[in-house]
């Protein structure tokens, strides 16, 4: 089994009415999960908010989930930034606050070529000397990491796993086949409405924004995929995909992305976990009508609340 694998969610940062941390939420967000039986954190990725974060705050966030996790589970930090050099610093910082791997994506804003993204990695790989999880997002930094670019630095050592949030699941399919002799070498996926299909393909574990909401229920998932049951794995998915309804109520008056992680908060302030649903501006958060929508659904899915 890879050392990273299972669920592994990534992590919601709650805010003060200032747009700070709110710090006590966070730490029922980490106890949350922990709680709920989760394989590891992924902290400062998109459902993070991590761009609308400074340098100061970023090794905060990392420290404090090391310090809470104490040991219970490996903390994967996000280290995105538009340039190889700042994530580089971010990758020193994350390594220093004590996290067990790096995220990275490709770089973004500038506009590079796949013979150039692959050098990223590697001076990233270079200066942080640490396990490289590479994350492919083009929704997010408008370029799709090419199969055999995953392959190849994979085989060469410089990337240590795979994020594939994509949305091309033919392509991640091939990446498995491709590194099926790599079992070591974690391929999880980010489609969490598809989880049941992903690890029946080989998938090694999925990183669920959802899962913020329900971690028992993904872990619910993994563990009915583990012994074989897909008909639990199913059913349970079934119910996950109904939940996820909650991402897009607060469209159109927001962006996709605060709908998603504002659904997020919304659901996990009604669970009692975290006390706002403040997004980071220039996002929108999500309004009492909208809110009233997300609290709906998860009454109705039957979400269990905090402590």
């Amino acid at each position: 089994m890879p050392q990273f694998h299972g669920v592994i969610p990534p992590v919601v940062v709650p805010l003060t009415e200032d747009f700070s941390v709110d710090w006590p939420s966070y730490t029922r967000v980490l106890e949350h999960l922990i709680a709920g039986g989760v394989h590891g954190l992924f902290v400062l990725g998109s459902t993070s908010e991590v761009v609308f974060h400074d340098e100061a705050t970023r090794r905060q966030i990392i420290e404090h989930s090391v310090k809470i996790s104490a040991g219970r589970l490996p903390v994967l930090a996000g280290v995105i930034d538009p340039a190889t050099d700042r994530m580089i610093a971010h990758a020193r910082a994350a390594k220093q606050a004590g996290a067990e791997a790096v995220v990275v994506t490709a770089p973004f804003y500038t506009r590079t070529s796949m013979p150039e993204i692959a050098d990223h990695f590697r001076y990233v790989k270079d200066a942080a000397q640490m396990p490289v999880i590479a994350y492919d997002i083009p929704v997010c930094v408008h370029t799709k990491l090419d199969r055999a670019l995953v392959v190849d630095l994979v085989r060469e050592g410089i990337i240590d796993g795979l994020k594939d949030s994509s949305g091309d699941d033919g392509n991640f399919r091939f990446v498995l086949n491709d590194l099926a002799d790599r079992p070591n070498i974690p391929l999880m996926t980010g489609s969490e409405i598809v989880v049941d299909s992903m690890l029946a393909m080989g998938a090694h574990g999925v990183v669920p924004g959802l899962g913020n909401v329900d971690p028992a229920g993904y872990v619910r998932l993994w563990d009915a995929a583990q012994r074989g049951d897909w008909a639990a794995a199913k059913a349970e998915q079934t119910r996950l995909c109904q939940l996820f309804e909650i991402v897009w109520q607060g469209t159109p008056r927001t962006s996709a992305g605060a709908s998603g992680v504002g659904g997020f908060k919304t659901a996990m302030r009604h669970l009692g976990i975290i006390s706002t649903n403040i997004m980071a501006r220039p996002q929108r958060s999500l309004n009492e009508a909208e809110s009233a929508r997300v609290e709906a659904i998860v009454k109705a899915c039957k979400v269990p609340a905090f402590g």
